[in-house]
């Protein structure tokens, strides 16, 4: 989730606009997932605690995710309606991120800390995000395992 200043009104129009596209998503159980979405989050989600279901609409396109914990650490995944893995997001430990992307992402750190970091696999690409506490405030930062940025996610 992204912070932003609601010190004028262009931050305000930001703030609005990013809880339209929250309300997009709606939780749901399992039995309102369709039937081929049911067998890829039941596969994906063997040897896990399912945490929940859902669905969002994102500039008309229909996208579900299964939020769950494995191994203590937490693991989304988003399928399009046909039951195809769009994208897992896997909580890692900082050991297991790439120098040059964990170096990337210190230097961006700073003075605040690490509070977690997600590898994010799709077919595109493979990135890491890093939630970071700064100043007291939170921030996310998204780079490659080069260590460059990576493009903002839809």
């Amino acid at each position: 989730m992204r912070t932003f200043s609601i010190a004028s009104g262009r931050g305000l129009i930001l703030v609005f606009c990013t809880a339209i596209a929250m309300a997009s998503e709606k939780r749901l159980t399992y039995k309102d997932l369709p039937p081929d979405v049911q067998k890829t989050a039941q596969r994906e989600s063997q040897g896990a605690t399912v945490r929940g279901y859902s669905k969002d609409v994102d500039n008309g396109k229909i996208e579900y995710e299964v939020e769950m914990i494995v191994g203590g650490k937490s693991r989304d995944v988003s399928i399009d309606p046909s039951g195809k893995v769009l994208e897992v997001e896997q909580q890692v430990a900082l050991e297991a991120v790439p120098a040059a992307a964990m170096a990337a992402i210190r230097k961006e750190v700073g003075g605040g800390s690490i509070r977690k970091i997600e590898e994010v696999r799709s077919e595109a690409e493979t990135a890491y995000e890093a939630q970071i506490l700064s100043n007291g405030k939170h921030r996310e930062i998204r780079v490659l395992a080069d260590g460059s940025t990576a493009p903002e996610q839809d």
